[in-house]
């Protein structure tokens, strides 16, 4: 279908000093920041999309009784620009971003928005605040497209009023620290996600259901959660907000397979390419927690890592839970793990050729 949305633009009028966004740059954190400028859109059941605008980042007002403050109709994604060695900025595949960002309106409730539409309002924003991106090893800017259900009043039932926006965030490594394996914490007693549920969708209600799980990891001196299954608590799924890979002593790779209630990861899927091409085998099926432990003990599984946008690779080298752990022997970033990380990474930044047309341009 063509395009829905007509952005109109509204430049600040107080941007950000040149010195001072440098500053700021030298070390972003992740999260911490923001640009100048943000884009939105509205919906009504009546009138469909409406009200595209770029305008100066500010906070939003809503009415307290607003639809997803109650209901949690609120999904989001996260996405990637990068700034390469020649000048040029581009995306990472948006357009996966996109199709997941409407399977997850769809299983809210929420309204869709045409690809088309999406990727113009992230590319304005991007083109708009290109000089936010940092160009420090690791850094990117980091896109937060996400929508809500804002119809005002209580009632429990589809919004009959949505809110799209974008934000642009400039950001260097998620871990404070830089690369190091994980310390990860299983949980036992509680789930992320349910056949039938929210699992796949990329909403905020999965998010603050694993909070309290979070919690209980860093407090026994781990740096994220992984989840079980909900019916048996046997087979690993996912962490808190990132995808796991096994790797084996013969060279195989296995992941958790999608099951509706894992998030289909873009970078997940980018591995598994990346990996297949490499010549490893890599299946995608059900893992147990016990083949884990088993695994790394006797040494038939030699590294385990977690992907995700944000994170990208990342090493994980103990496994804890009530009762005892397992740890790898890798000490850090090292051996398949580090080659899938640079591959990946050198598609992003421009190193390398890209064979597969995951480098999206913005024109400037």
């Amino acid at each position: 279908m063509p395009r829905q949305i007509d952005f109109e633009v509204e430049l600040t009028t107080t941007p950000t000093p040149d010195d001072e966004r440098r500053a700021l740059l030298v070390d972003p954190g992740f999260g911490r920041l923001h640009t100048d400028h943000m884009v939105t859109a509205h919906w009504s059941a009546d009138k469909g999309w409406y009200d595209g605008r770029l305008h100066p980042y500010g906070p939003f007002v809503l009415d307290p009784s607003t639809n997803f403050m109650h209901y949690g109709q609120s999904i989001f994604e996260g996405m990637k620009a990068y700034k390469l060695e020649d000048g040029t900025v581009t995306l990472f595949r948006p357009r996966e971003n996109a199709a997941r960002f409407n399977l997850s309106a769809q299983r809210l409730a929420l309204p869709t928005i045409e690809e088309d539409d999406f990727l113009a309002a992230v590319e304005l924003l991007v083109r708009t605040d290109h000089e936010w991106i940092p160009t420090a090893d690791g850094a990117s800017l980091y896109l937060r497209p996400f929508m809500m259900g804002t119809e005002v009043g209580l009632g429990v039932r589809p919004s009959a009023d949505a809110l799209f926006s974008v934000l642009a965030l400039p950001s260097g490594n998620y871990f404070a620290g830089g690369i190091r394996p994980l310390k990860l914490w299983l949980a036992e007693d509680s789930s992320r996600a349910a056949p039938g549920g929210t699992g796949e969708a990329k909403c905020a209600g999965n998010y603050a259901a694993s909070l309290v799980a979070q919690q209980a990891a860093i407090a026994r001196g781990c740096d994220q959660v992984v989840f079980l299954d909900a019916v048996e608590r046997r087979w690993v799924e996912e962490l808190g907000g990132m995808n796991l890979f096994f790797v084996y002593a013969d060279g195989r790779i296995a992941t958790p397979a999608l099951s509706g209630t894992i998030l289909r990861g873009v970078t997940r899927n980018s591995i598994i390419t990346l990996a297949r091409d490499a010549g490893h085998e890599v299946e995608e099926r059900r893992v147990a927690v016990d083949e884990w432990r088993e695994g790394v003990t006797s040494g038939e599984i030699t590294e385990v890592f977690a992907c995700g946008t944000a994170a990208v690779v990342t090493p994980v080298g103990e496994l804890h839970w009530t009762g005892g752990s397992v740890a790898t022997k890798a000490e850090g970033l090292e051996g398949v793990t580090a080659s899938l990380r640079q591959r990946l990474l050198d598609i992003q930044y421009g190193r390398a050729e890209d064979p597969y047309g995951w480098r999206v341009p913005v024109a400037l």
